[in-house]
């Protein structure tokens, strides 16, 4: 088993790189995006099916709300739509588009829980009066800059809209980790720190999101120290911040401190279950424990979330080589057949 898990190791360590495509659109098309929220709540939900329709309510796309509770469509013919909404224990929302001459970025889509405290899912982040309160121009800004990073892959063009954001609103501290995290697409890792620091300094300490994202950066430059405790704050921040704890994992998982590591990625798998970065973080854990049922359930994750990376097909054959290894050395290749 020794050599399989070098072979492993080896495919855990390659980073998930999505490919680069860069929507060119026509002059004839249009671009809808926003995001969902918990009327009274101000909080991201996630997994809610968004329909665009057209005015006879006939199907045109569909999709699924992001981790962040955003949604995108891109390329959409100039004219009349129909959005609808749908969630687990949300009451369906529905919004009338008029396209005829320009897209629709960063509208705000509220909708109202059937029950109390919804079940269905882990809940999003939670978006602060303090966003809500900034001018629309400069939320539209950054709407469409975290399109450009996000989905276009274009970092470059994602900055600069960041960048006119805080011109229009100084104290947008949200628009500052936006240029944080575009600058770390560029691979501008001090101008990336620069603004963390920024962010952090507008909202005066309050935003966790920024101390998460400034002590990745200095762990990754090897202050591990530093980094930590910058971390931990974040954390003690914002409780909702699935990439710290993924981050606090990776740290312990390199000391060797599995039992710490795992409770930490259990933890960013729950508030991001759609993440595939998670599950190779828990892959590696349950390699180091030689868990290897639970390994494949890992990689049966990191498959079902990117089936047709490099990675991913790497995945389907290495998850393939370990299931029969384990079998010849009667170890149990599912939870369910783990010894009690």
């Amino acid at each position: 088993m020794a050599r399989l898990r070098k072979q492993i190791c080896i495919l855990l360590l390659v980073l998930i790189t999505p490919s680069k495509t860069v929507s060119q659109l026509g002059h004839n098309t249009a671009t809808v995006s926003g995001m969902v929220l918990t009327e009274g709540r101000n909080q991201r939900i996630t997994q809610v099916l968004v329909r665009l329709c057209d005015v006879g309510g006939n199907l045109i796309e569909q999709l699924i709300t992001s981790d962040s509770g955003e949604f995108a469509f891109r390329g959409v013919q100039l004219g009349r739509y129909i959005l609808t909404f749908e969630a687990n224990d949300f009451q369906n929302a529905e919004v009338h588009l008029d396209l005829s001459f320009a897209s629709d970025r960063g509208m705000t889509v509220y909708m109202k829980p059937v029950a109390a405290e919804p079940t269905a899912a882990p809940p999003g982040p939670t978006v602060s009066a303090h966003e809500l309160s900034i001018p629309q121009n400069a939320r539209d800004l950054v709407a469409s800059g975290k399109k450009k990073v996000y989905v276009d892959k274009n970092p470059e063009a994602g900055l600069q809209e960041f960048q006119y954001a805080v011109a229009v609103a100084p104290g947008y501290y949200e628009a500052y980790l936006e240029i944080a995290m575009a600058y770390l697409s560029m691979g501008k890792v001090n101008e990336a720190q620069e603004n963390f620091r920024k962010s952090i300094d507008v909202s005066h300490d309050t935003y966790g999101d920024a101390d998460v994202g400034l002590g990745t950066v200095l762990v990754e430059k090897g202050d591990l120290d530093s980094g930590e405790k910058t971390i931990r704050r974040g954390v003690e921040l914002n409780p909702n911040s699935w990439r710290g704890f993924y981050e606090l994992g990776k740290l312990d998982l390199g000391r060797d401190h599995l039992d710490l590591s795992l409770k930490s990625a259990e933890r960013a798998r729950t508030l991001a279950p759609n993440t595939p970065i998670i599950y190779r973080l828990l892959a590696n854990i349950h390699l180091r424990q030689k868990n290897y049922a639970d390994l494949l359930g890992d990689l049966d994750a990191y498959i079902r979330l990117d089936p047709n990376s490099p990675a991913g097909l790497r995945a389907v054959q290495m998850r393939e080589q370990i299931a029969q290894e384990a079998a010849k050395h009667g170890q149990p290749t599912s939870p369910e057949s783990k010894p009690q």
